[in-house]
Order: structure tokens, then sequence, then C-alpha cells
């Protein structure tokens, strides 16, 4: 991707590398040269949980939840790499290129944070990829905006959740804020929605977020993702 090793190579952190953890003396770039071309590689394409859950609208994500995109995102995400933010935004920034196939206005809407997420990582990190994505996509001549419609309500921590728990605590997991719909600036087009987030695994959140936002007047065409889960296979 044009522009992701600058991005990169502009932070200054510890000496391990974000995308595979290997420690090397000195290294002053956030991904080692050989992680810059594994990210760089990666195109976006359509991802699609099965079963998916009603509601859920189409779906991109720039690769799989695995190797040096998995590490970047818990680095960032986990670690408190916000250094990372720049980078992934604009790898976020092609995925939705590509899912709306054309510069036209955008209407960038985050899965928030809840309250507690959002002070255990210093701030809601999905927000801040968004804010990034939509700088790369503004000054490659789009007309993007980000958008806060939903917050997050407390919800538990899904691991401790069978299935049935996590469609039950996701129903609940969002509000919408009082604002209305989404409109067109000045008269022209209307902005496509776009839903983000970082990973897709069961598409259970996405498609309770995109519920709540398609019953307030900001119906998502797609929803834009980082990563997405596999199943894996038994033999």
């Amino acid at each position: 991707m044009s522009g992701l090793w600058a991005d990169l190579a502009d932070l200054v952190l510890p000496a391990d590398c974000a995308g595979c953890r290997e420690r090397r003396p000195g290294l002053r770039h956030g991904v080692c040269p050989a992680c810059v071309v594994t990210l760089g590689a990666l195109r976006p394409r359509a991802a699609r949980p099965t079963p998916a859950p009603p509601g859920l609208p189409s779906c991109v994500a720039l690769g799989p939840y695995a190797g040096p995109l998995r590490e970047a995102l818990l680095a960032y995400k986990e670690h408190g790499r916000h250094g990372l933010a720049r980078p992934l935004g604009a790898l976020l920034a092609e995925v939705v290129a590509a899912a709306v196939g054309g510069a036209r206005p955008v209407a960038l809407v985050p899965v928030p944070d809840t309250a507690a997420a959002a002070r255990s990582r210093y701030g809601d990190h999905l927000d801040r990829l968004a804010r990034h994505c939509a700088a790369r996509l503004n000054r490659s001549g789009w007309a993007v905006r980000v958008h806060r419609p939903l917050r997050a309500s407390p919800r538990p921590d899904s691991v401790t959740l069978d299935s049935a728990g996590r469609t039950a605590a996701a129903e609940a997991a969002f509000q919408p804020r009082s604002t209305g719909p989404v409109r067109s600036r000045a008269g022209g087009a209307a902005p496509v929605v776009v839903l983000l987030d970082d990973i897709v695994t069961t598409g259970v959140t996405l498609a309770a977020a995109s519920r709540v936002l398609t019953a307030t007047g900001w119906a998502p065409s797609v929803a834009a993702v980082l990563a997405a889960t596999e199943k894996r296979h038994q033999s």
C-alpha cells in the first residue's frame, strides 16, 4: 500500500515489531520491513460469518485475523501502542474504498466502546481508527465524515457467554443517541453509511449495531473491518 511504510516508519516505539513480536536492537519502526510487506500485500475481500446473524450487512475485511495483522491489532488495542492508529486507519481506508466502490460521500459509523473499555484503553480505540481512516480518504478526494449515532451500554465479558448469551448481550449493547437520520450535504447525494469495526467473528455485534442504526435512519450499506476470523475445520 502506498504510504504504509512512511506511516510506520514515523513511529518511535519499543524494540519489538508489532507484527511479529521479534525484538531487534535499535529498531525505530512500529513494524519490521517483512511485516510491512505482508500487510501491504493484503487486499480487501468479502467476509461473511456462517451462519450470518439476522440484520448483518454485507461485510468487507482486509484479511484474516492472523499473522502480522492480528498482532498489530492486539498491540494497538490491548497493549497501548496507540501510534499504530494512523497506519491501521490507512489500511481501514483501503477497506472502505473497496467496500463503497467509488469516491462518493461517506458517513463512517464506528462501533463504540463502552465507557469502561474506553477508560482501560485510554480512549475509544475504534473512534481513533475511524478519524485516521476519514483523514486518509479525504486527502484522496473523498467526502467523508465520522458520525457517532450510537452509544454502547455496559455488557458482560463475551468470553464467559455461550452463543445465545452473546446474542442476548449484543441485542442490549447499543442505544441510539439523540441525533436525526443521516442527511446529504447541501442537497447533494445522500452519503453511504459504512459501519466500522476492527474484527468480525460471529457478526453478532455488527448485526446488533446495524439493527439499531436502521431503526433510527442510519441504515448501513456495508460494514468495513480490518480482520475476519476464520473457522477451523476439523479433519
